[in-house]
């Protein structure tokens, strides 16, 4: 009590930030009623005919939700595991180059694509990878990798490594930012008692560097990991279309399609409220391995 008195100004000035989480992110919650009733918007609330778990009994006996569930796994981890190989590698590589001007020239360009809208970007791949004027088919016909165009968004299979691509194209540089500053904190002596036992880069990175970038990583990774539900919506949305659906559906379109577009706000709301439960135990599961080997964690 006495800390509160002593730092009631800092107390007052988080007043308008709780009740803006207040509003906007515990008032919200009311609304996981509509998942156990068949909502209608034109009755109140005790006109609502109440049926239990039945849209979530349903939502797991629809082979369509089990299969927009496999492909938001699947591109929630290629994007987790590209995303931090990338980003890691980078700011390493970075980490390494001698000219100042130069890695901030290629630090620059490299984050410059995160400012690109989604629409921009959708945009890019589609033409890139268009069948007529498309830079990829050019090079893979130039170099006999292939003879004929192929047309990359036609084909299901390869939706995938596409947004996987593309995510790292988009966030690469942005992604790097926090590892070049966690690394920035390294003590430069270390570098300097290496350097004087003859370490070679390859080992310094090992010994030294990778070491303290570990609790960031660890931090990082336990954060991802309560957003794993959470691949996307504007990637999948804009560049799919009716040859990928079987691959490029994800949850919220799904929600989107067959719950808020059809009026069916209480499957929408069962959806919605299973893919906060599931980030909720993989946020707490990664926590508690995470404390429990000993490494850094959130709470």
């Amino acid at each position: 009590m006495k800390k509160l008195r002593n730092q009631k100004a800092l107390l007052l000035m988080s007043i308008p930030f709780l009740i803006w989480l207040f509003i906007f992110k515990y008032l919200p919650i009311w609304g996981w009623t509509m998942a156990f009733q068949d909502f209608k918007p034109i009755r109140s609330f005790f006109e609502q005919e109440w049926v239990g778990l039945k849209h979530f009994t349903f939502l797991f006996s629809d082979a369509a939700f089990l299969r927009v569930l496999r492909n938001t796994f699947a591109m929630s981890a290629i994007n987790l595991v590209l995303g931090f190989v990338t980003a890691i590698t980078l700011a390493l590589l970075l980490n390494e180059l001698g000219g100042r001007i130069f890695k901030r020239t290629v630090q620059t360009i490299s984050y410059m694509p995160h400012f690109l809208s989604w629409v921009v970007t959708a945009s890019i791949v589609s033409y890139t990878l268009s069948m007529e004027n498309g830079i990829i088919n050019i090079l893979l016909l130039k170099f006999g990798f292939i003879n004929e165009p192929i047309l990359f968004l036609g084909i299901g299979k390869y939706f995938w490594g596409i947004l996987g691509a593309t995510e790292v194209w988009k966030n690469l540089g942005w992604n790097t930012i926090i590892y070049l500053a966690a690394i920035t904190m390294i003590d430069p002596e270390q570098y300097e008692a290496a350097n004087i036992d003859g370490a070679s880069r390859i080992q310094k990175i090992r010994y030294i560097t990778l070491p303290a970038l570990k609790p960031t990583i660890i931090i990082l990774l336990i954060m991802n990991l309560g957003h794993i539900l959470e691949s996307g919506f504007e990637p999948q949305y804009l560049l799919g279309n009716p040859m990928n659906l079987d691959y490029s559906e994800n949850l919220d379109i799904f929600v989107l399609k067959y719950g808020i577009s059809l009026g069916n706000y209480s499957l929408a709301t069962a959806a919605g409220i299973f893919k906060t439960i599931v980030s909720f135990i993989f946020l707490f599961a990664a926590n508690s391995m995470a404390k429990k080997f000993g490494q850094a964690r959130l709470f």
